[in-house]
């Protein structure tokens, strides 16, 4: 199961997320609580090892702001959250990174079907932390796709025999408050997906 801790901005959050065996770290570069600066990400991005993959989380910049920011901040992996067009996927293919395509249930749920490299499936409210009918995305995603949205180290198995995902994406259920993450939640997650460091 692969496994992406999102909303990362903190130094030691990201030991304990690379330590316990997550395989991708998103660092959130659009409004929201988990806010950083594409400075402040390439901070934390240079610690991570080369098998980590680093992402740089968006969710309506354009393509030119979007490129700016993953140029400055190292990641390795763009992901754009919601409704982006086909246009804007293509605008950064040249980049030469890892393209997420992060859209509800309702979008176009194969993986490539807008030249992205990686689907994840996020609850209709995004960023809200309520689990959402994980069933209902069941066999209909194609490729390789994660699920996201209310999943935490105590229901991440339930979603996933519901959905059955090739990986999964954890923010708010790591958290103690919006933007606080927990060393405790992040190990107890991949230790509830099989991972153990």
């Amino acid at each position: 199961m692969y496994v992406k801790i999102c909303g990362l901005s903190e130094p030691e959050h990201v030991a304990t997320a690379v330590a316990a065996g997550a395989d991708a770290i998103g660092f959130v570069m659009t409004r929201s609580p988990r806010r950083v600066t594409p400075e402040r990400a390439a901070e934390l991005a240079a610690a991570v090892p080369a098998h980590v993959l680093t992402v740089g989380v968006f969710r309506g910049e354009d393509p030119d702001t979007v490129r700016a920011a993953a140029l400055t901040s190292g990641v390795r992996a763009v992901q754009l959250h919601g409704r982006h067009p086909h246009a804007d996927f293509t605008a950064l293919k040249d980049l030469g990174l890892t393209l997420i395509r992060a859209v509800d249930a309702e979008a176009d749920l194969r993986c490539g079907a807008y030249d992205e490299d990686l689907l994840l499936v996020d609850a209709p409210h995004a960023g809200s932390g309520l689990p959402w009918d994980w069933a209902a995305v069941r066999g209909r995603p194609t490729g390789r796709w994660m699920l996201a949205g209310g999943l935490t180290p105590a229901n991440v198995n339930e979603a996933v025999a519901a959905a059955e995902p090739w990986g999964v994406d954890v923010s708010s259920g790591v958290e103690t408050a919006p933007g606080v993450k927990d060393p405790a939640l992040i190990k107890a997650f991949l230790e509830a997906v099989g991972r153990d460091g």
